[in-house]
């Protein structure tokens, strides 16, 4: 329920916000929508995360209270969701320096559209890497599985690293974008 309503304040702060930004065609309104793209992506995807890794964590924390030998397998296991918020600060720091805001000038000339497109490449890593929150509860599974049967740690992670292909594709799309725009 809290998930939905996250997403649902987001998306109704994106609709209310994206047309007063992108109204105005100055390079400071063009850098704050290109400012405003990095949060997406690392504000969402770092969200979650953190509630991926929470749930794995608590999988992982129980396992090893009963058999602490399994802690570098559970590790493995427990850190995976977190890679979703690895991609949103790659995307970050590319839009950043392809605005030149991480010094040096920009590689392109910062037009509106830029800082529209800007946030939506923001939005589309950070929404799909929400997949770190279903990566976590099978994480979590997969956790509990290695706790039963230590043999099956490998394809508990494989399990596990499954849903991150969505987020992939997300950071390859925005890596895309970037490129046709000039930004790389």
């Amino acid at each position: 329920m809290r998930r939905k309503a996250i997403i649902m304040g987001l998306g109704i702060f994106v609709m209310l916000a994206l047309p007063a930004m992108a109204a105005d065609d100055s390079e400071g309104s063009v850098k704050a929508n290109i400012i405003m793209g990095c949060m997406l992506a690392t504000a969402i995807a770092g969200i979650a995360s953190a509630i991926g890794l929470a749930i794995a964590g608590s999988s992982a924390v129980a396992v090893t209270a009963e058999k602490p030998e399994l802690f570098g397998r559970l590790l493995v296991l427990q850190v995976l969701p977190m890679t979703q918020s690895v991609y949103g600060l790659l995307t970050a720091i590319l839009l950043m320096m392809g605005a030149g805001l991480l010094g040096g000038a920009p590689k392109t000339t910062l037009t509106p559209w830029i800082g529209t497109a800007a946030i939506f490449i923001g939005l589309t890593v950070g929404l799909t890497g929400l997949s770190a929150i279903n990566q976590g509860s099978i994480a979590s599974a997969s956790i509990a599985s290695v706790g039963r049967n230590p043999e099956v740690a490998a394809r508990g992670i494989i399990f596990t690293v499954m849903p991150e292909t969505i987020a992939i594709f997300g950071l390859l799309v925005a890596i895309l974008l970037m490129s046709g725009l000039n930004l790389l």
